[in-house]
């Protein structure tokens, strides 16, 4: 039956907005450790586009205020965006603390972690998209599916890196530095995950 009161379809191109910007954020990182002497321009941008997903994330909030009839569950629409707000806060911190610690270079470790970060990221932002249309929902599932293994993969890496960083010792202030730099890291990939898993209950509930 169709409603009398059509839903807001605006919450949809938020959405999609605040996507394209986890997408831009976690490239603008993987650039930021492959042209590091570079790296204050590149901080730079990512803490642009972390103002540009907290105005996002605020307007959404606002536009949920005022609608009567949302295209589904509240609390999912306020999940949503607050995790795709996390996403780019956790890249940012990660961006910030590499100049604020006064890091030489990167790690080997991290670079491989933003790459896994900017895969979860692209597919994040494809399965946001698809929400537009749940009754055809092709490659959605299978979206979803790569998500959760790259959050795997996210964890191997931010587990060897630690115990690789361990098992080396050394200074405890350099540890601690980069324990904190692997970790945001790896929290970005986990809000991701934390993302497809709003979309698949957002999937079931809607089914």
């Amino acid at each position: 039956m169709l409603s009398i009161i059509p839903r807001d379809r605006t919450f949809f191109d938020l959405f999609e907005k605040a996507a394209r910007i986890i997408v831009r954020a976690a490239e603008a990182y993987t650039v930021l450790v492959r042209d590091y002497p570079n790296r204050t321009q590149h901080v730079a941008r990512i803490r642009q586009l972390e103002h540009d997903a907290d105005e996002i994330a605020h307007q959404t909030f606002d536009r949920l205020d005022q609608t009567f009839i949302t295209p589904f569950d509240r609390e999912d629409i306020q999940m949503l965006m607050m995790r795709m707000d996390d996403v780019v806060d956790e890249i940012d911190a990660a961006a910030k603390r590499l100049t604020l610690y006064q890091v030489p270079e990167p790690t080997p470790w991290l670079i491989r972690q933003t790459e896994v970060l900017q895969k979860a990221c692209q597919l994040t932002c494809q399965a946001v998209c698809r929400l537009r249309n749940l009754k055809k929902p092709n490659g959605l599932q299978e979206e979803l599916i790569e998500i959760h293994y790259l959050e795997n993969v996210g964890d191997d890496n931010n587990h060897a890196a630690l115990a690789e960083l361990f098992a080396n010792g050394g200074d405890p202030l350099f540890v601690m530095k980069w324990k904190e730099i692997y970790e945001l890291t790896e929290r970005a990939i986990d809000r991701c995950e934390d993302i497809a898993n709003t979309i698949r209950a957002i999937m079931l509930k809607n089914a």
